[in-house]
């Protein structure tokens, strides 16, 4: 990020922002890009989001359910965390055909076209989910991603009654997932597994039969 991006992003004037950079440089958490003209996350970034992954309940309970998860489908298996609008991959474990931002902890996709976030969805109150549809920047990721609210809203009711979610090429061309959510003891979605396999190998047909009754018994064995 540059200075003025620094500075738009905390809606500080460029004085502040000098000042604010100073010192998250003095502790470690920026950096100067290689080319010099902005600034990079540094090291000390990464100790705090081992911290926030380490002592995460949710993340801690899933791990060992996930690591089974995967032995049996043999596809990409994540856990991702509910941020509103988006959701964000808090563990991932991949297949034997990734790109490098597949396989990063931390990046997010839009809840309303993901397959883990409709399965979020599905499991909120109707006008709660119907808020975050509407309130999303439901730009296509793809030409098959979904978009139009009232038909996103009948992928979520389908969501509620399988128990799952079942999305093809709305994130990646290519790509079929099936995702389920995950509670916290309060009852709220606090995230959701996703699998992903590829249409190379897959129908949808008996990509849902194969996979989403393991994806609930995962996400069972979690919210237990």
């Amino acid at each position: 990020m540059t200075l003025s991006e620094i500075a738009r992003a905390a809606r500080i004037d460029r004085s502040a922002a000098q000042r604010l950079v100073h010192t998250l440089r003095e502790l470690g958490y920026l950096k100067r890009s290689d080319d010099g003209r902005g600034f990079l996350p540094d090291l000390r970034i990464l100790d705090h989001a081992h911290d926030s992954l380490r002592l995460d309940p949710i993340v801690q309970r899933a791990t060992p359910v996930l690591l089974e998860l995967r032995r049996n489908v043999r596809e990409r298996v994540d856990l991702s965390l509910f941020d509103d609008r988006r959701v964000i991959y808090a563990t991932r474990m991949q297949s034997k055909r990734e790109t490098f931002f597949a396989t990063l902890v931390g990046h997010a996709v839009p809840t309303f076209c993901s397959s883990g976030g409709r399965a979020i969805l599905a499991a909120l109150p109707e006008a709660e989910a119907r808020d975050i549809v509407e309130r999303s920047d439901r730009t296509a990721l793809t030409p098959r991603t979904e978009t139009d609210p009232d038909a996103i809203m009948a992928k979520v009711a389908e969501a509620r009654r399988l128990g799952y979610a079942l999305t093809i090429e709305e994130i990646l061309v290519g790509e079929v997932a099936i995702g389920a959510a995950i509670h916290s003891p309060d009852g709220r979605p606090r995230g959701a597994i996703h699998v992903a396999g590829s249409l190379s190998e897959w129908t949808p047909e008996a990509f849902a039969a194969r996979v989403a009754p393991l994806v609930a018994e995962a996400a069972s064995a979690i919210n237990r």
